[in-house]
């Protein structure tokens, strides 16, 4: 059986680190004010993939974070896959010729879905889709808003495009602690051919422990952020249970 990757996350606002309660930027924790420094003790605790977030681009619809990226993508020598208001093929560009190795976009895989359709077939195996859903349904610009399209049916539009994967995020559990929603989670990944990327509510060693059994379902990893950060989850310990 493979390995499940665990995606430590960086998420930034204002160029600090921090981490949201359900999407809301009013309801942020920082963490820290220097994500390079963040990188680079992820990957001393034996995480090769790191998940890096510009919070206020994915508001404003381009990057606001840039040099605070930038700077963590210097100091991490593993994988890296960064989102946050992609909403362009000049923006994919700029990510992919610093080195990312994916790039994520979720607001533009619901209101311009050829832009992601060519994206992905210009950059095979680059390209994540996110789907963030509150209640099933998907939610778009930053979570601010909800639409009417279920995170199945969005995720289903993309199974020919080739896309590296799909990072599925229940926003009502996002940095609270509440657990990942591990029902929903193997249910969008049986239903669809693309892997899938758990998010959202990882609150200790147990939701490794229940993901690993589902990587032959289709979840290729989970990000977890607030666990770490609070000390609820160890790094290192989370790579050598996801490895099996």
């Amino acid at each position: 059986m493979a390995a499940l990757t665990i995606f430590p996350a960086i998420d930034l606002k204002q160029g600090q680190v921090v981490r949201l309660a359900e999407g809301d930027m009013d309801r942020a924790t920082v963490y820290g004010d220097d994500p390079a420094a963040q990188a680079a003790a992820f990957a001393a605790a034996g995480a090769d993939h790191l998940h890096v977030v510009d919070l206020d681009g994915a508001f404003a619809g381009q990057s606001v974070n840039g040099d605070a990226v930038a700077a963590a993508i210097h100091a991490f020598p593993g994988r890296i896959q960064v989102g946050g208001g992609i909403r362009n093929r000049d923006q994919v560009e700029r990510w992919l010729e610093l080195g990312v190795a994916r790039v994520v976009i979720g607001t533009a895989a619901l209101t311009d879905p050829d832009f992601v359709r060519e994206a992905a077939a210009a950059y095979p195996g680059q390209i994540v889709v996110a789907v963030d859903a509150r209640d099933g349904f998907v939610a778009t610009q930053g979570w601010a808003d909800v639409s009417d399209v279920s995170a199945i049916e969005l995720a289903r539009r993309f199974e020919d495009a080739g896309v590296a994967a799909l990072l599925f995020t229940d926003v009502g559990r996002d940095g609270l602690l509440k657990g990942c929603n591990v029902e929903a989670t193997v249910a969008l990944a049986r239903a669809i051919a693309i892997p899938v990327i758990a998010s959202g509510g990882v609150a200790g060693i147990e939701d490794i422990h229940a993901l690993v059994p589902h990587v032959d379902d289709g979840i290729e990893g989970v990000i977890t952020g607030r666990a770490l950060y609070d000390g609820r989850l160890d790094l290192a310990e989370a790579v050598r249970v996801a490895r099996g």
